[in-house]
């Protein structure tokens, strides 16, 4: 009677572990899949971001869940949400000062799909040890934006310096070409090779921003980092050779660029009358708009911005955004191998790849689109074009300038150097000591 009461027992407890392992192996099987959690940062596109969700889990049967952050609210809503069992598996920083902020929550992308299909790896956002942490879905560049319908007929003249916008690859050419050409302007039938510089108070963002990237940009890579409490403008001769060149072949004389706008200089290139303008990938729309518009979606490109920098031949565009793909590294292996399965899908498969241009109005940087997938915008193509040319990006470092003070600083030195009543050495002095003192007001 014991022997078979024990052997009863033995089978029960035998049944019971049987099934107990195929329940482990069902929850093992579903842990496997893992889902999704994304934290949006645009309200605009929140419903956008809710269809998606719906049309990969109908393709995939992967749940995705996503939250949009009230406008303004990101940061907050991302440190409640983070430091729950039910946290975020995927979210977006704005870059470097981003990462600072979220390192501890940061996975190493280096393997993903997504990452090892970004057209320029340079854009990515990497740690000191190398990993990859933040990868850019969208972009947005700026150059030298030219008229090639203008270029054409000046590479037609006699004596012409070059014969195609591919061999203006330098300062020197560009110098020698742009010189050629304001001379022969009426020939050309334009005002000035350039747009007019535009100097009106809080409208020189142009020249103390964008333009001055490239050579602090140039500092931090001399000195082997990514911010400084005090610059020297060591690469002040570089900005000088490239805003000199604006100021004395434009269609505007220097003294009178106080009273010009970005409008303005953005009304004078659509209307032909000069070649080219300084600004970025969001300018055709503002050209295309101008009553009276004679630039042709298929004339229009850009160059890089040569200011005689060292290696600049193998230059790109100044290139960045403030829109970085992140995986929570505390997510469960299942769920972050899910985020990055989603987001691979985003920029991959048709239908992610049609939402993130024509819905999400990306300007998704991935070597997945094809021509006729990418932005039918002219600027935009040619942005894409040039980075994925093998062209060097330089990033877009002005986000650690010191602060508006010290922008509108340099913009009214360089409008008191335009008109003449400073001297260049003025202005190298004024950029030098505003950083120092706004930096300092910052540490404070």
């Amino acid at each position: 009677m014991k022997k078979r009461l024990l052997g009863t027992l033995l089978s029960m407890v035998l049944a019971i572990s049987a099934l107990a392992g195929c329940g482990s192996a069902e929850n093992q099987e579903d842990s496997d899949t893992g889902s999704v959690y994304y934290m949006n940062f645009k309200p605009e596109v929140a419903e956008v971001w809710e269809e998606i969700a719906e049309v990969y889990e109908q393709e995939t049967g992967v749940k995705v869940k996503v939250v949009t952050a009230a406008g303004g609210n990101y940061e907050s809503t991302l440190k409640s949400e983070i430091v729950k069992s039910d946290a975020p598996t995927l979210f977006q920083i704005n870059g470097p000062i981003g990462y600072q902020a979220w390192k501890d929550y940061c996975a190493d992308l280096s393997d993903t799909q997504f990452y090892q299909a970004l057209s320029d790896k340079e854009l990515a956002i990497k740690g000191e040890d190398g990993g990859v942490y933040g990868v850019p879905y969208t972009m947005e560049g700026y150059g030298i934006i030219y008229n090639l319908e203008i270029m054409n007929r000046y590479f037609a003249t006699t004596g012409a310096v070059v014969g195609s916008i591919e061999e203006i690859n330098n300062f020197a050419t560009l110098k020698a070409v742009v010189e050629d050409m304001q001379s022969k302007k009426e020939e050309l039938g334009i005002r000035g090779v350039f747009a007019a510089t535009s100097l009106l108070p809080s409208e020189e963002w142009r020249w103390h921003t964008h333009l001055a990237n490239l050579p602090v940009y140039a500092e931090y890579q001399a000195n082997g980092v990514t911010d400084m409490q005090e610059i020297n403008f060591a690469f002040q001769k570089n900005f000088k050779n490239i805003f000199d060149l604006y100021l004395q072949n434009s269609t505007t004389e220097p003294k009178m660029l106080g009273s010009k706008g970005v409008n303005d200089s953005m009304a004078e290139f659509a209307l032909g009358q000069c070649a080219m303008v300084q600004n970025g990938n969001w300018a055709w729309g503002q050209i295309a708009e101008v009553s009276g518009n004679v630039v042709k979606a298929e004339n229009i490109g850009f160059l890089p911005i040569y200011m005689g920098l060292e290696g600049e031949e193998n230059q790109g565009l100044s290139v960045g955004t403030e829109n970085y793909f992140c995986i929570n590294s505390q997510a469960s292996e299942a769920d972050r191998k899910a985020s990055a399965d989603f987001v691979y899908w985003l920029i991959s498969s048709p239908t992610g790849k049609d939402y993130m241009v024509n819905k999400l109005g990306n300007v998704a940087p991935f070597t997945t689109f094809t021509e006729e997938e990418k932005p039918a915008d002219p600027l935009a193509k040619s942005m894409l074009k040039i980075m994925e040319s093998g062209k060097v990006s330089i990033p877009w470092i002005f986000t650690t300038f010191p602060s508006q003070t010290f922008k509108d600083a340099f913009g009214g030195a360089l409008l008191e150097y335009a008109q003449g009543t400073m001297d260049w050495n003025g202005v190298v002095s004024v950029v030098q000591e505003q950083w120092k003192a706004e930096k300092a007001l910052l540490n404070q």
